[in-house]
């Protein structure tokens, strides 16, 4: 292989190589709808008092921040501190079966998370926490 060229993979649907993989990455937009459901999620089980569930939300929410900012660095940063900061007093709460600390935390994450999208220049995206719970999962 020339040093220019992309390493190929091998499918049964055909070849791909290293750089067309990498573009099949996803970017922001599709992990902050699963972010966004998550979140949506995750508050509608804690209100419930399933923090079984509230806890695997929260954390399947955070691996999709994290990979977020694999595929796009510019925003790891930026992702890590919102965790840090204003999603771990969530998982704290979560952890002690705390609705009033939760309710509280997750009020400051919704808020923060608007105010980022503004610093990045998609203020027209407001995250709302819709008025019902998910119809799909027993809560």
């Amino acid at each position: 292989m020339a040093d220019n060229e992309s390493p190929v993979a091998h499918t049964r649907y055909g070849d791909l190589t290293l750089d067309q993989i990498a573009e099949l990455q996803p970017g922001m937009a599709r992990f902050m709808v699963e972010v966004s459901d998550r979140f949506w999620i995750l508050y509608y089980a804690a209100k419930a008092g399933n923090w079984e569930m509230a806890r695997h939300e929260f954390g399947e929410m955070r691996k999709a921040l994290q990979m977020a900012g694999v595929t796009r660095p510019k925003y790891k940063e930026p992702l890590e501190g919102f965790t840090n900061e204003k999603l771990m007093p969530i998982l704290t709460a979560v952890r002690a079966s705390d609705w009033p600390a939760f309710e509280q935390a997750f009020g400051e994450a919704a808020d923060a998370a608007n105010e980022m999208h503004g610093e990045f220049g998609y203020a027209y995206i407001q995250w709302r926490l819709p008025g019902e719970p998910p119809p799909h999962l027993k809560l």
